[in-house]
């Protein structure tokens, strides 16, 4: 297995806090010295507009320089990076057009390694030691494609009375796609968006506890007014507020994302 490791965030819930973990995680790996690559999978352009703003995210949207024309022409996706602000840290942003994803793989040869495929040079190069995908909430062949090119899938998972609905169909998606990529593993679950006070919270880690040969992250990310308003800034939560309670879980869960990818 090549040096650099690829982790996608994927769930196919919508709000289960995917692109706010990816996005946190990668720049808390960044601060510990490791060269951290994004990749913004998602149409709703979250991941890029969390280190540019609107007007600058939409115009790489509407640009040559995104995700989508990278698949979509299956070019070399080195080519498609930017550098964010953060020293050790770049972004493959996305595109609105990346809605129609799924119909421009339908004729390509080979459709479920189009994305390996053009990041294969990035992953030679050693350039990077993580790159983190920020999967889309949908279960199809561009869903497939992102953990086709992971060597580990993380699923965040929000700890409300819906956050686990659809988890089944999540599990068994990851088993599909190991009968073409068995090198895949699923490093874990992340809770996200607790709130202790809560009866849910209880019975969500009861229940995820309960599953067999599925670890479940000892960090938990609660719900924090700064995780918002970072949002808003187009900023790291913590570069916005760096005492945060969130800042502090989002790094340590890092740590432990580190220590179960680097095994």
């Amino acid at each position: 297995m090549s040096a650099t490791k690829t982790i996608c965030f994927a769930n196919n819930k919508g709000g289960s806090g995917k692109s706010t973990t990816c996005a946190n995680v990668g720049y808390s790996l960044s601060t510990l010295g490791k060269k951290v690559l994004l990749i913004d999978a998602d149409m709703q352009m979250n991941l890029t507009l969390y280190f540019f703003d609107d007007e600058v995210s939409l115009e790489l949207a509407k640009s040559n320089n995104n995700l989508y024309v990278g698949v979509v022409e299956q070019k070399d996706l080195s080519d498609f990076v930017i550098h964010t602000e953060y020293a050790n840290l770049d972004l493959i942003p996305s595109s609105t057009l990346m809605s129609g994803i799924e119909f421009q793989l339908f004729t390509k040869w080979q459709r479920e390694f189009v994305l390996r495929k053009g990041l294969e040079k990035l992953k030679e190069s050693g350039k990077y030691d993580y790159i983190l995908i920020d999967a889309p909430p949908t279960l199809g062949c561009w869903a497939m494609n992102i953990m086709c090119a992971s060597d580990y899938l993380v699923i965040p998972v929000e700890a409300s009375p819906w956050g686990l609905f659809g988890l089944a169909n999540m599990f068994e998606f990851y088993e599909q796609v190991k009968l073409i990529s068995p090198s895949l593993e699923l490093l874990g679950i992340a809770i996200t968006k607790a709130s202790e006070r809560k009866n849910y919270f209880k019975q969500t880690i009861e229940t995820l506890s309960s599953l067999d040969n599925v670890r479940l992250f000892e960090t938990i990310i609660r719900i924090d007014s700064s995780i918002e308003w970072s949002q808003d800034n187009s900023k790291p939560v913590m570069v916005y507020k760096k005492s945060s309670r969130a800042a502090g879980e989002y790094m340590d869960m890092a740590k432990e994302i580190q220590k179960y990818a680097d095994r």
